[in-house]
């Protein structure tokens, strides 16, 4: 009886294993069935939600940026703006010494004046002209009428000698009578002579008067004295003196963030020296660089999620697709690849694509150039 009560059961040991096998087992399968659930679930996500979307982080922030340029040379008098400094279009930036360029516009505006003067000068000159010619024609018809009395006075003594000659063989006329009326003639003939002469010369003055006339008629014809040639010139250069002065005084083109400031006060700047550079971030975009082979479903005008490191995940902005490069940065780079090699090996290339952003998302989040992006196309609206 000792021995039977002090004997272990040999089964207990078997069926302890066989529970907790029984248990891994079982954890097994609900492990798997929720790595399979989860898994399904996975892929109904993506399929709804990712699927037909393209996805790069080969992203980078642009934009237009605005460089200004000196215009006219100078001195630089002020600087207005620091580097990082946020403008608006208009305000001032550098103001350049504007001493030479206020001489200038006297100067122009003295011509104006000289111009004006001269134009009515001209315009006297032709009204003088005008009454010398008027003069001239007087004297002409003074000369004919002159003219017209020496031949009545030659036809008078011609026929007073014709008479005393017809008569000088009565000896009723003495020789000193008939010699004084051939004196009367031959006077008479040359009073008509000079009389003819004075009438070449009144019409020789009155054709010089008549030149005169012309040269001072063509500097007013069909003028005035806002049109006149001389003073619109004039006009013209004291606008570009003004246009000048005005260029003395940098103003923003666009706004803008400034940067890469290169000048300082006391640099005298020649024109067209690029001085700043403005970066409009209120309109910066993103140049998402994506494979070749993702381009089989990119469109213009597609939806584009994006986040930026800058500021994280939580910040998302949405734009749209505006454009598409005419070609890889390959083609275009300054020394292109040569793959007529005979170690060629293909390299999957890129093509940058224009996105564009919501302006308000922007001014709530803005952005700077060059700033790393990652972008995700939604090409399911096709």
């Amino acid at each position: 009886m000792a021995d039977e009560t002090a004997t272990p059961p040999t089964d207990a040991p078997e069926a302890t294993a066989a529970e907790r096998s029984a248990k891994r087992n079982k954890a097994f399968r609900v492990l798997g069935a929720v790595v399979v659930s989860a898994a399904i679930l996975w892929g109904l996500w993506y399929f709804i939600t990712q699927s037909g979307r393209v996805h790069t982080d080969n992203a980078y922030v642009g934009a237009d940026a605005a460089q200004v340029t000196a215009l006219v040379s100078g001195p630089v008098k002020e600087v207005r703006v620091s580097g990082t400094q946020a403008v608006k279009m208009g305000d001032v930036l550098v103001m350049l010494d504007d001493a030479d360029q206020r001489i200038a516009v006297a100067d122009a505006e003295a011509a104006v004046r000289l111009a004006r003067q001269r134009y009515g000068q001209a315009g006297a000159t032709a009204d003088a002209a005008r009454a010398r010619v008027s003069a001239r024609g007087a004297d002409i018809a003074q000369a004919r009428a002159r003219l017209r009395d020496a031949d009545a006075a030659v036809a008078r003594t011609r026929a007073e000698l014709a008479r005393r000659e017809s008569i000088a063989g009565t000896g009723a006329v003495s020789g000193e009578e008939l010699s004084a009326a051939r004196a009367a003639l031959a006077s008479a003939q040359a009073a008509r002579d000079l009389a003819a002469a004075g009438i070449a010369s009144a019409e020789a003055t009155h054709g010089s008067a008549s030149g005169d006339l012309g040269a001072a008629e063509a500097l007013v014809r069909g003028t005035t004295i806002n049109t006149a040639p001389d003073v619109a010139a004039a006009e013209a250069r004291l606008e570009k003196a003004k246009l000048d002065l005005a260029r003395t005084v940098l103003r923003a083109p666009v706004d803008g963030i400034v940067t890469n400031r290169q000048v300082q006060v006391g640099q005298r700047i020649a024109a067209g020296a690029p001085i700043m550079i403005l970066v409009p971030v209120a309109t910066a975009y993103v140049d998402a660089n994506f494979k070749e082979s993702q381009f089989q479903d990119i469109r213009i005008g597609q939806p584009v999620e994006l986040t930026s490191d800058f500021y994280g995940g939580d910040v998302v902005y949405r734009g749209k697709v505006v454009g598409i490069a005419g070609g890889t940065g390959a083609a275009f780079s300054l020394i292109p690849a040569q793959n007529a090699t005979g170690n060629w090996v293909k390299v999957v290339q890129r093509l940058p694509v224009r996105i564009a952003l919501d302006p308000k998302q922007l001014k709530e989040h803005p952005l700077r150039v060059g700033l790393s992006m990652e972008a995700t196309i939604d090409t399911r609206g096709r």
